[in-house]
């Protein structure tokens, strides 16, 4: 990689700032360094009571939603909206580093609108219902 992680997370908020600035939203970087799994990046959109937390590694990895006191991964997020089939893009798998925040540009701007618009309770029965789904054991998840 030529190219340090905090440089990849702040190319990749060129992408995600239209969107998210749209709704208020402003990046605040939280830090870089390297851990035990080598170097990383993270920071978060911030608008009052509601963040988005995005990590970079080596890629584009924890992604958390944080409206008030409840916070949902992207990944049961999607799968509460969406159901099985999905229809989200992010996570998907490419050498591209950036590509993963082209995708989840695309999930945020078509399905995120209880979080991006400021619905707490929809936000709210999202979370609840995501928490459901994760106490199934992995393998009973898939279809």
């Amino acid at each position: 990689m030529n190219r340090t992680p905090i440089e990849i997370l702040r190319e990749g908020c060129t992408i995600l700032d239209p969107g998210m600035s749209e709704h208020g939203f402003h990046f605040v970087e939280a830090g870089a360094g390297r851990g035990s799994g080598g170097p990383f990046a993270s920071g978060a959109y911030v608008n009052a009571d509601r963040s988005l937390e995005i990590h970079f590694r080596y890629s584009l990895g924890l992604v958390t939603y944080h409206f008030g006191q409840i916070s949902i991964d992207h990944e049961s997020y999607m799968h509460v909206l969406l159901g099985e089939n999905g229809g989200n893009k992010y996570p998907g798998f490419s050498a591209d580093p950036l590509a993963a925040f082209h995708d989840l540009a695309y999930d945020l701007q078509n399905f995120a609108t209880a979080f991006l618009e400021g619905d707490s309770k929809k936000f709210a029965d999202f979370a609840k219902a995501a928490e459901e789904w994760k106490k199934v054991p992995g393998i009973a998840r898939l279809p």
